[in-house]
């Protein structure tokens, strides 16, 4: 491992997007007429993973998908990003689907079903071995809460750094705060979690078109490039992924060029396929300091 190229392994969700674009997100009970429909890979731990492969370091994927219409393409869009699929299994019955609905202003709202991802309810020797292999452990909560603290605890036994996104937020069992290193969250998260977020080494939080603070080492603040958000749907997990990539470059550059990446994200549609290479990104950087 080098800092620029740490190994990663994301364990977590992988879906199939299914994205409608409406003048205005619907008030409940109401009905609104949309503009356009599409499909598109996703899932929180899909898209954090796409993002760190297309970011340029090795990625690992361990996850599930049904044997349905989706579990393929969904396989092939992890592969075709760079990322390593062999430990990703294939369950009997449906894979994880994500109904996502986009505004005129960008804003979403986003209802998940999980599917296969709700079969990862335990970790091979295989699974295990990818872990160990790896120098980050990027996870999220689109999968059962155990499976995520059975392989933090597992993780920290090995040295490996330990990045958690609670997303979708929950009360964290201390079990897994105390095996957590990185804690990735969002204002709503942040608050939600209050108190537990003292008792994790290094927490981010991202502020979206303001940038995110991070609270660890030092304490500080960093501003996004401004850009004009076509879609946001992608972004939170487009900073993930790059901030797990270049982790090891140390907090506050980790942080910078996150938040880069979470904007470029937000200039383009869908999820996974949002996010921007390591060229895109570093693009972006220079020209909003240029």
């Amino acid at each position: 491992m080098s800092a620029s190229n740490p190994r990663i392994a994301v364990l977590g969700s992988i879906n199939m997007d299914l994205i409608t674009r409406a003048p205005s997100l619907p008030e409940p009970g109401e009905t609104v007429l949309g503009t356009s429909f599409t499909t598109s890979p996703g899932g929180k731990g899909s898209n954090q993973a796409i993002a760190a492969a297309k970011a340029g370091v090795p990625v690992s994927f361990i996850g599930a998908v049904g044997d349905d219409e989706f579990g393929e393409t969904l396989r092939r869009t992890l592969s075709s990003a760079g990322v390593d699929d062999r430990a990703l299994r294939t369950t009997a019955g449906s894979s994880g689907i994500a109904a996502i609905t986009v505004d005129d202003h960008a804003e979403n709202n986003i209802v998940v079903v999980p599917g296969a991802n709700e079969r990862v309810r335990d970790l091979t020797d295989d699974d295990l071995t990818v872990i160990s292999d790896a120098d980050i452990l990027l996870c999220q909560l689109e999968i059962p809460l155990a499976t995520v603290v059975t392989a933090f605890e597992y993780a920290r036994s090995r040295g490996v750094v330990t990045m958690l996104n609670p997303s979708p937020v929950q009360d964290l069992p201390a079990a897994l705060v105390a095996a957590t290193d990185v804690l990735v969250v969002n204002e709503a998260e942040e608050s939600r979690l209050g108190n537990r977020l003292n008792e994790v080494t290094h927490v981010i939080t991202t502020l979206g078109a303001r940038g995110a603070r991070y609270r660890g080492s030092e304490s500080f603040e960093v501003p996004a490039p401004r850009v004009d958000a076509v879609d946001t749907t992608g972004a939170g997990d487009a900073f993930a992924g790059a901030l797990a990539a270049s982790w090891f470059d140390g907090p506050r550059k980790a942080v910078e060029w996150a938040c880069v990446a979470g904007s470029f994200a937000a200039t383009r549609p869908g999820a996974s396929t949002s996010s921007g290479t390591r060229e895109d990104i570093d693009a972006l950087r220079d020209a909003a300091t240029g």
